[in-house]
């Protein structure tokens, strides 16, 4: 059923509030023996309870970019004023040692991700790509509200950000039209066990 000649690259977007951080860790807990989630770098503080190299690495802004600058990144964006961005060699790891690799990433980093991916066949050929959409900007703002952990102009500029975010939807292999969450990872898991079987 897993093919462990070819592990996948899984890049999962969606705006704040999407449920998509969420996914991710239950997607690699599910199966902890084939995918691994890759952590990503951000210059944004970490909220109650985050972690440094557990839920990001946090890194000011000029260790972040002497090391875009050195080219250890395969992307970046720019986020609410914040940088985030995936190392190479943070992917690299998994892959090489047989595990699929999971990729919380916003739609900037997914687009360079994809561009590279043109020119890259062994990027292109591991390459998943997954959207987690929210259409209603009642539902997301009820959903970052209910997290607790973003001031009002803070969740102001989420919401609308998603609107930015949703049209880029089209450009993703597969859209998780977000509803309760036991549905979205069923999905999420579908769309796994498909990638698996059908690149062997």
């Amino acid at each position: 059923m897993y093919s462990v000649n070819r592990p996948l690259l899984i890049v999962v977007s969606g705006p704040a509030g999407s449920g998509k951080t969420t996914l991710c860790m239950r997607l690699t807990e599910s199966y902890p023996q084939f995918i691994h989630r890759v952590i990503t770098c951000t210059t944004r503080p970490p909220r109650v309870g985050e972690m440094d190299g557990e839920d990001y690495y946090f890194l000011t802004r000029q260790e972040f970019e002497a090391q875009y600058a050195a080219g250890k990144f395969l992307e970046k964006a720019v986020v609410h004023n914040n940088l985030y961005g995936c190392r190479k060699e943070d992917i690299a790891k998994h892959l090489r040692a047989g595990y699929d690799a999971l990729l919380n990433v916003d739609v900037q980093g997914a687009a360079s991700i994809r561009n590279q991916a043109e020119s890259d066949k062994t990027l292109a050929e591991s390459l998943v790509t997954v959207f987690v959409r929210v259409t209603d900007p009642v539902e997301l703002r009820r959903r970052l509200t209910g997290r607790g952990t973003d001031p009002v102009d803070e969740i102001d500029r989420r919401v609308a950000a998603s609107e930015y975010e949703l049209e880029h939807a089209g450009h993703y292999q597969h859209v998780i039209e977000s509803g309760p969450k036991e549905a979205d990872f069923l999905e999420l898991n579908k769309i796994y066990l498909h990638e698996k079987k059908s690149r062997v």
